[in-house]
């Protein structure tokens, strides 16, 4: 199995982000089966795609 998913860098990191996927990610990755991977990213370029203050967003950017 594969499973690939990513999250947006276009604010602070919250409690939401943690219960909604990085918690579920740790859980994937250390149940899955051997031979299966785990692909997790930050979609950088996505968060251009929308309007946000430059500013900001290179704050909140890794």
């Amino acid at each position: 199995m594969r499973v690939v998913s990513g999250i947006q860098p276009t604010g602070n990191l919250h409690l939401g982000n943690y219960l909604g996927a990085i918690r579920n990610w740790v859980r994937m990755q250390n149940e899955m089966e051997a031979g299966s991977e785990c692909l997790f990213f930050l979609a950088d370029l996505h968060a251009i795609s929308m309007s946000h203050d430059p500013v900001e967003l290179r704050r909140n950017t890794l």
